[in-house]
């Protein structure tokens, strides 16, 4: 195969997220391969910028490109259409992430050749909720760059640090939950997220300092592949400990569906997992990892489907009129889910409009005399009692 044009597209280029890593592996890797990636979105940021450090063209119009790429590589519906419509002659293949974002919806278009599923759930919502055709769906489970993602030194049979490695941990959140079971179990814990403002840009740096790790999706993956053990969780729920016997099937939901987090949140389940931990079987689950789960060997298999889809498109071009028919259902698509959610907006204003009219007569209320008699009255060490009972008995 020559040398490929390839855009790929994402709904942003900014903080340091799913798709965006996704877009940033790739891209770097094919452009080692001698080939020639180039990124779009509207929405640049902090990974645009490591995009263009690393040498792959980035660009917020695709009025800026002097060429016709040769595949469009698709994230989000949005970004893919603007692609699709821009450049009427090429290709494209559509990677759908997520089992529910908006941005993720499947959009059908005839140049759109093959849909790309990385977990059970996306290929459900391909297959059974948008129509798409079994024999147009391949599966691409999610990857890790084993160059820089390296092995640690062996594990210690009992772990010694923790580390919850997730962009939706909050203190808010599940947090408290994991810091008080590893409190009990006498491990330290740290902290790494956009949730927590404790970004890290580079992960594969820190993760082998810490043997026991909470996360979920890319970030279990690559917590594997540095040969920590991992117990999937994120804000959606607890899921297990990665073993080795349930290994395959947590790989293809991607650690981290709902269907994998059914557990409660609490201390006393995450000791129970805890005490699943087995330095052996993490070794195990880790070599299993770095046996199948690499960048190289996923950007082969793109590379081929690639080449088998602008073979495909060469042969049987398809006709304007079904472009346009397929434009047209888009928008009517769009346009239904614009309105609901321009609804929902003015409701939202009639809400705050309303609350703001409320607000306005308690705060006249409490300015007046009567209330503030009300109040004192109240508060009086002889009263209070009554008056806490009474609106416990009538309120």
């Amino acid at each position: 195969m020559g040398k490929l044009h390839v855009l790929i597209t994402n709904n942003t280029l900014d903080r340091r997220a799913g798709t965006e890593l996704y877009v940033y592996d790739l891209a770097v890797e094919l452009l080692a391969r001698g080939h020639q990636p180039i990124a779009y979105s509207n929405q640049l940021g902090e990974v645009a910028r490591s995009l263009r450090d690393a040498g792959v063209p980035v660009t917020d119009n695709l009025d800026s490109l002097g060429f016709v790429p040769d595949i469009i590589h698709g994230h989000h519906h949005l970004e893919v259409m603007t692609a699709l419509l821009h450049f009427p002659q090429t290709p494209a293949i559509y990677f759908c992430h997520s089992w529910k974002a908006w941005e993720e919806w499947p959009v059908r278009f005839p140049r759109i050749r093959r849909y790309l599923a990385m977990n059970d759930a996306t290929y459900n919502r391909l297959t059974c909720e948008h129509g798409v055709p079994e024999e147009q769906v391949r599966w691409m489970l999610n990857f890790v760059d084993l160059a820089r993602f390296k092995p640690r030194a062996p594990l210690p049979a009992r772990p010694g640090r923790a580390l919850v490695f997730s962009n939706y941990a909050t203190e808010e959140g599940f947090l408290p939950v994991i810091r008080d079971a590893c409190g009990r179990a006498g491990l330290p814990l740290d902290v790494i997220g956009i949730g927590v403002g404790n970004p890290c840009s580079q992960p594969w740096e820190v993760l082998g300092n810490y043997d026991l790790i909470f996360a979920s999706g890319r970030s279990a993956l690559e917590s594997l592949a540095v040969g920590a053990a991992v117990i999937v969780c994120n804000h959606f729920g607890l899921g297990p400990m990665v073993t080795a016997a349930e290994l395959d099937w947590l790989r293809r939901v991607n650690f981290g569906h709902k269907s994998t987090l059914r557990r409660p949140f609490d201390a006393e389940e995450a000791l129970r997992q805890i005490a699943r931990y087995d330095a052996e079987d993490a070794a195990e689950v880790s070599r299993r990892i770095r046996d199948t789960a690499g960048l190289e060997a996923t950007v082969d298999k793109l590379l081929g489907l690639y080449a088998e889809v602008i073979a495909e498109h060469r042969l049987a071009p398809p006709s304007p009129e079904a472009e346009q028919r397929a434009t047209s259902a888009y928008l009517r698509q769009l346009s239904d889910r614009l309105k609901t959610y321009y609804q929902l907006w003015g409701s939202h204003d009639r809400l705050q409009e309303s609350h703001a009219a409320l607000q306005s007569q308690v705060d006249w209320m409490r300015r007046t005399v009567t209330w503030r008699w009300r109040q004192a009255i109240a508060r009086a060490p002889v009263v209070a009692p009554l008056y806490r009972l009474a609106r416990q008995w009538f309120f």
